[in-house]
């Protein structure tokens, strides 16, 4: 049935049958090396010049020019939408490498997905040492799609660590699509303030360490977390997540519509069809969403 009519979005093949299983079973998967060192150091120069200022945004005003770059990096944990005024952090969100993988992980689970792939969201974290992680969550606790496709991808500009933050999973937690309830932590210290969820068992926990130029992929559904930042470096990531292009996106429910149909079209198409092209696309934003926490980097904190 043909319903799309633009050109689809080829992608390149990037990880092997075998991957796409184990990334089914577990809910996640390290893609090593997906991004270039010349890739990385482009997208730390962008996160710099973003904290710096340097793109028409009314919540990251230029700094003074004598404000040094460790001082404009370390009052950011991360800002939500770069790709909103970044055209770099705009391309990342499409890069080729990266695509390719979504288009075979992201609906592996469904029977007849084609393969497409759509972007709702950038988060680029900076996280400088002494600044908090992320208690127990499930990414789709707060983007709900309609077929359990969410997938975030985690392109590391850092080596990630036990001890600079990295993530933290419970395998398999992600296959019954069982949504965990959320509460208020009481551990300010080690994480920030979005709520945890709870009533599973924390023991079965793994760290997943990487490399910088590394790609973690994770289901949407996968119970996830990360601790305090105790090293003396920065632990930077540009952090998009997916769906599959044939759900809808239901982030809010507006006047006149039902969840069932409820469809939010500020988003990028990167692999396969849209078929929803025909519905256009809203305007993303010309502004970023800076969160911060209490705890300050060390002045002289490595790069």
């Amino acid at each position: 049935m043909a319903i799309a009519a633009d050109p689809a979005i080829e992608t390149p093949t990037v990880v092997s049958a075998d991957d796409v299983a184990f990334f089914v079973e577990n809910g996640y998967f390290v893609a090593r090396g997906l991004l270039t060192p010349e890739e990385t150091d482009e997208l730390r120069a962008d996160t710099l010049r973003l904290a710096r200022g340097g793109y028409p945004c009314e919540t990251l005003v230029p700094l003074p020019a004598d404000t040094s770059d460790a001082e404009a990096l370390r009052q950011i944990l991360c800002i939500h939408q770069p790709h909103f005024i970044s055209p770099v952090i705009q391309r990342y969100v499409a890069h080729a490498r990266v695509a390719g993988a979504l288009a075979q992980l992201t609906g592996a689970h469904l029977a007849h997905w084609d393969g497409s792939v759509k972007c709702m969201q950038s988060m680029l974290f900076v996280k400088p040492p002494g600044f908090q992680g992320q208690a127990w969550h499930q990414d789709e606790a707060f983007i709900p799609t309609r077929d359990r496709s969410l997938i975030g991808a985690w392109m590391a500009m850092d080596d990630a660590s036990v001890d600079n933050g990295c993530l933290w999973v419970v395998p398999g937690s992600h296959r019954q699509g069982y949504m965990y309830p959320l509460r208020e932590h009481d551990n300010p210290e080690e994480f920030d303030f979005a709520p945890e969820g709870y009533g599973f068992d924390e023991s079965e926990e793994i760290p997943v360490e990487f490399e910088t130029g590394s790609v973690v992929f994770f289901n949407g559904y996968l119970l996830h977390r990360s601790r305090k930042n105790r090293s003396g470096t920065y632990r930077r990531a540009l952090v998009n997540h997916y769906c599959n292009a044939w759900s809808l996106l239901p982030w809010d429910v507006r006047e006149g519509e039902r969840p069932a149909n409820a469809d939010r079209r500020c988003v990028v198409p990167v692999a396969g069809v849209d078929p929803y092209a025909w519905k256009g696309y809203d305007p993303p934003g010309d502004n970023v969403w800076l969160r911060t926490c209490k705890a300050n980097a060390p002045a002289d904190a490595a790069e």
